[in-house]
């Protein structure tokens, strides 16, 4: 029965605090660590995630990584006994949900900005979004030389290079990949800091200049050199019926839209395989797992425009499923997909959000499992209560405990948002304790579940009309129980 149970064993993780590394590049808080790395791994988790800030590490000058901060957080998490699992976060922090400290991109590439805009991403009325580069200079040799996705490669091979120790023991088992704001493979197009708020319907983000003359390129080329980007898609906070866009029967529906959608999605699908295959070129041999995020936008889900998930890059509707194109794009490196939300159930959100999260898990799960992919969660905001908790269950197992072995659908991991000195007090502790356990199918932890195996190298490049073959039609998710068997 003991390896039966352990095929039901699902990894957990605990998000690091944003602030353990300072805005200097200095790690200071050595005794908090060490003590709340105690904590977990008196709960039984598996490992740690933590942020790896592109804009601490090259910060001074291009070319020029210093790693000691990480090195010195690298070496408590090893001594603890605990994985590692690390995002190559190459976008700022500050500006999104849960954002508690600023550290923005390297000084030395916001400077190219001061005298080219177009490399930050753009919106309509030509507002800048300096979180991230645009995808539209992946491939521009303006950085002293250097493409984005040279730097991102540069970044990853400095890591390598720089923390061989830890890759070599075993301690770091996951480099997440990060591809846009927030770290996750999308477009900025529900930025809080230009006045975006819950609801709204965000704005499709690719009017600088490089991504306007990709797109006018792609329409001439498909015979429609008319074509323009969309003028009638309304603004951050609008509502769908509020556009000409995505109105019933609105331009999302028309031959111009779709073209339009089709590109937009596809260039971030581009840029999300192109930087993992530098990635996979990096890391190659290594026992390591590579990892992308992808946001849960989960509000304006119920009606059917989607027109939330489209601003982001995710075309997704009724009768196209936007997440196992990116699945599929994934299976040739292979690496995981990361999904958020799951802590969420439908009866917490507002009415007027047409918000449906529990259905979107089970659709991107879904997605990912029919591809093969080795798929985890993270929650959205901080819960410490049961319901939060039995939901992941549930969506850790969708039909729970199998006793005769493995079940046909569970997660792989799951990473808990965040360490606080909250989560440790009193019964939210307990609390957490006990849900671990029950991520472990009540099992004592286990350091041999799931081994990684070396990084191989990824398979030729997809061809994009394969990938687009995928997204119709769009299946019904696996049944998910409602409740978990599990609960806490």
């Amino acid at each position: 029965m003991a390896g039966n149970a352990l095929a039901n064993y699902v990894q957990v993780y605990a998000m690091l605090p944003l602030d353990i590394i300072t805005v200097d590049n200095t790690f200071e808080k050595e005794d908090e660590t060490r003590a709340q790395l105690k904590k977990l791994t008196e709960a039984g988790v598996d490992g740690v995630m933590i942020d790896v800030w592109w804009g601490l590490v090259e910060g001074k000058e291009p070319g020029v990584y210093d790693w000691s901060a990480y090195k010195q957080v690298f070496k408590l998490v090893q001594e603890a006994g605990l994985k590692l699992q690390a995002i190559m976060s190459c976008h700022q922090c500050g500006g999104n949900v849960g954002d508690v400290v600023n550290i923005p991109i390297p000084q030395w590439v916001r400077d190219v900005g001061e005298d080219n805009p177009d490399i930050f991403y753009t919106n309509r009325e030509g507002v800048r979004n300096i979180e991230y580069l645009t995808l539209g200079v992946d491939d521009q040799p303006l950085f002293h030389g250097r493409t984005a996705i040279q730097l991102y490669a540069d970044y990853m091979k400095s890591f390598r290079e720089n923390m061989a120790d830890f890759l070599d023991a075993g301690v770091i088992v996951d480099i997440e990949v990060g591809l846009g704001p927030a770290g996750e493979m999308r477009y900025p197009s529900y930025p809080q800091s230009q006045g975006w708020v819950y609801p709204g319907i965000g704005e499709f983000i690719c009017y600088d200049k490089y991504l306007k003359a990709d797109f006018k390129a792609a329409a001439a080329a498909a015979g429609h050199p008319e074509w323009d980007l969309p003028d009638d898609a309304g603004e951050y906070n609008d509502t769908p019926e509020k556009t000409q866009f995505f109105a019933d029967n609105g331009t999302y529906q028309t031959d111009k839209g779709k073209f339009f959608l089709t590109w937009y999605s596809n260039k971030l699908i581009k840029h999300g395989d192109k930087i993992l295959d530098e990635a996979n070129k990096v890391f190659l041999g290594c026992t390591v797992q590579l990892a992308i995020k992808v946001s849960g936008i989960h509000w304006w889900y119920t009606v059917p425009n989607h027109a939330a998930e489209l601003t982001a890059g995710y075309y997704n509707l009724d009768d196209r499923d936007g997440y196992r194109t990116i699945a599929h794009m994934l299976t040739r490196h292979p690496a995981s997909m990361n999904f958020t939300c799951a802590e969420m159930r439908d009866n917490e959100q507002s009415s007027e959000a047409k918000s449906a999260p529990e259905e979107l898990v089970q659709q991107v799960l879904s997605a990912g499992w029919r591809e093969g992919l080795n798929l985890a969660c993270e929650n959205a905001l901080s819960r410490y209560d049961a319901t939060a908790y039995n939901t992941i269950l549930r969506n850790a197992r969708p039909q729970g405990i199998n006793k005769n072995g493995a079940p046909e659908h569970k997660l792989y991991g799951f990473t808990y948002l965040r360490v606080s000195d909250e989560l440790f007090e009193g019964e939210n502790y307990t609390t957490f304790k006990t849900f671990v356990r029950r991520m472990h199918a009540n099992l004592d932890y286990n350091p041999k579940v799931d081994p990684v195996a070396p990084l191989k190298r990824s398979k030729p490049e997809i061809p994009i009309e394969e990938i687009l073959a995928v997204a119709q039609p769009r299946l019904k998710p696996f049944p998910f129980e409602k409740n978990t068997d599990l609960p806490v």
